[in-house]
């Protein structure tokens, strides 16, 4: 597949609900005793695994209509041992939660993925359940998929510092946590995306958040509650809603808007950095959606300058490092993005498949330890290459969006992964006014 530059992008488009909150609510709504009715779930590949994953475990899923969908749970302490392998395809999120959650049932189960998941670290979340009495029964070397853990009998509450911010890990703890009696407390020196610890609360767990330091977080959880189950409404996702913003941004004369974008301070770190670029971005409604602050947005196209983005953003917008790669490279001047890091263990080596990309395109760059720094002239970069994706669906869609602005058009060597989280990009992109063929 390859993009090329036609003309202006216009339109309202609503991108498909957050990936992260999709995730949780099929968790929880197998963790609730009853009825969870959930709208606007983001029916991408990552997230059908989880649903898969729930029904193993116990729970009633069934498909309603589009993004309409309904979890009778199992409770807290009740889940049924799988009779089969649970397989995640190239869903990182969900198989790191789903290992919370086994690991407080008294339960056996086998973790598997696609060949891009199995190379992802899963060492940092089994670590803490480890000290929560979960035993690793088989993993390959370096704690990897495929895996086989065995819950605890009786789940030990911990306080655990995160050596890194991740919203996995304090998922997959808080998530053990459930079915331990007393507190479990997670300590983040960073704070991470906070959806788990919201959702928990709607759905009636006893769960406090404290300020931590300067810029962390304190969360404490007690165990053993009877969770109540809660419509859930699912916002738009940021993460993809990242990718026709920059593509408006870049493209001259485009006027769009974005509709229902879920604005969590701890999500927007893209938005704030691209506003501090110059970009045009305007909130047209504020409002409260299923537990979330959203809003509709308008974008217009911008010219943007160089900005040094700090490291302690990165948790906000782990995801969109790189379409920022992307509006970096038609900027004006040096764009910084420091301390990247946890790139490195995404679904591909983020960092340096971004680098490779930019350099393939013939956008000057360079990688400073992991730190990415892009240099733009304000004008429309060369274009013409063909990108590796590595079976990364974040890299696919950044590099299409380049596409839609470059002198020459710019092609993806695989976009089949594109439909782990955003199964409409392409069509979506067209309406807009987007060639992608």
């Amino acid at each position: 597949m390859q993009a090329r530059r036609k003309g202006a992008l216009t339109g309202t488009v609503t991108v498909p609900g957050d990936k992260s909150i999709s995730h949780r609510a099929l968790i929880l709504g197998l963790l609730t005793v009853g009825e969870t009715v959930v709208t606007g779930l983001l029916e991408g590949e990552d997230v059908l695994r989880t649903a898969d994953a729930a029904r193993a475990l116990g729970a009633n899923v069934e498909h309603l209509g589009p993004g309409h969908w309904r979890v009778h749970g199992m409770g807290v302490g009740t889940l049924l041992e799988p009779r089969g392998v649970l397989d995640f395809g190239n869903a990182g999120t969900g198989s790191r939660l789903m290992m919370g959650v086994v690991g407080g049932h008294p339960i056996r189960a086998t973790f598997d993925g696609d060949a891009s998941l199995r190379k992802r670290p899963m060492g940092r979340i089994l670590n803490p359940l480890r000290q929560m009495g979960v035993e690793v029964l088989d993993a390959a070397p370096g704690d990897r998929l495929p895996l086989t853990i065995r819950g605890a009998d009786a789940c030990i509450p911990v306080t655990y510092e995160t050596p890194v911010a991740s919203a996995q890990i304090k998922s997959a703890v808080l998530f053990c946590g459930l079915n331990a009696p007393g507190e479990t407390t997670v300590i983040e020196n960073e704070a991470s995306r906070d959806h788990t610890e919201k959702m928990l609360a709607y759905f009636g767990a006893d769960i406090r958040s404290e300020r931590h330091g300067t810029h962390g977080r304190r969360v404490t959880l007690r165990g053993q509650p009877e969770l109540a189950p809660k419509p859930i409404v699912v916002p738009a996702d940021p993460s993809s809603a990242a990718f026709p913003m920059v593509a408006a941004l870049i493209v001259p004369g485009s006027e769009i808007v974005v509709r229902s974008v879920m604005m969590n301070p701890l999500r927007i770190g893209l938005i704030t950095t691209l506003r501090e670029m110059g970009a045009d971005i305007t909130e047209l409604e504020r409002r409260i959606e299923g537990g979330e602050e959203v809003a509709d947005l308008r974008v217009r196209h911008s010219a943007l300058q160089g900005v040094d983005v700090p490291a302690e953003r990165a948790p906000s917008m782990i995801d969109e490092y790189p379409v920022l790669a992307v509006a970096a490279a038609f900027a004006m001047g040096e764009t910084r993005m420091n301390g990247l890091q946890e790139l490195r263990v995404k679904e591909s080596d983020r960092l340096q498949a971004v680098a490779d990309g930019l350099a393939a395109n013939g956008v000057t760059h360079e990688i400073a330890g992991d730190d990415l720094i892009v240099s733009g002239n304000g004008k429309a970069v060369r274009g013409g290459g063909t990108v590796a994706t590595h079976m990364d669906h974040r890299i696919a869609m950044s590099f299409l969006v380049m596409g839609l602005a470059s002198d020459k058009p710019i092609a993806v060597d695989d976009m089949s992964f594109i439909a782990t989280s955003f199964p409409d990009f392409v069509p979506l992109m067209a309406r807009l006014g987007g060639e992608l063929a």
